[in-house]
């Protein structure tokens, strides 16, 4: 029997269509959770949401951009509605940039990595604690990187974000 047993549960994986969301995707699937694929990319949920049916599993695709509260908000709601609670939220959207010098990174660049990577994540997690705290149980995890507590040479923007992904999983 493995270790890693999650028959019965429901787990949200935000940036699930590809890359290391694809990858926790099929495997809570394999493990028996029942899978909410989300990205911006719906050919790409839905070929991972296929993958997951094929082999016996249980799986939604919820087109969502995380920077977008409303459509956080529908990703739970969707969640909830198709399979009645959210047990899990594995938050593994994000993304980094072109390396710049950080006298180099424009404003609207840095914006869009730090929004993307931090405010996409704590949108995810109240959104989805919110439930966790009505069912009065729940698991977040949240996906960082070395970068947030090393810094990673011409990403001055994505290794800030990372870094707040780490201070606001502990705060929370």
């Amino acid at each position: 029997m493995s270790r890693f047993e999650l028959k019965g549960k429901v787990a949200i994986v935000t940036g699930g269509a590809g890359g290391i969301g694809a990858a926790i995707s099929k495997a809570y699937a394999g493990a028996g959770a029942k899978v909410v694929i989300t990205s911006r990319n719906q050919e790409n949920m839905d070929k991972v949401a296929a993958e997951i049916k094929a082999s016996g599993g249980e799986a939604l695709a919820v087109a969502t951009d995380v920077t977008i509260p409303e459509q956080v908000d529908n990703m739970v709601k969707q969640t909830v509605d198709t399979f009645g609670r959210v047990d899990i939220l594995v938050n593994c959207a994000g993304g980094g940039s072109q390396m710049r010098a950080p006298t180099d990174v424009p404003f609207e660049d840095w914006n869009r990595i730090v929004t993307l990577n931090l405010t996409g994540t704590y949108l995810c997690c109240i959104a989805a604690g919110k439930q966790m705290i009505e069912q009065e149980s729940g698991r977040i995890i949240n996906i960082s990187s070395t970068a947030g507590t090393k810094g990673n040479p011409g990403m001055l923007h994505y290794s800030a974000a990372k870094a707040g992904v780490i201070s606001l999983s502990n705060n929370l």
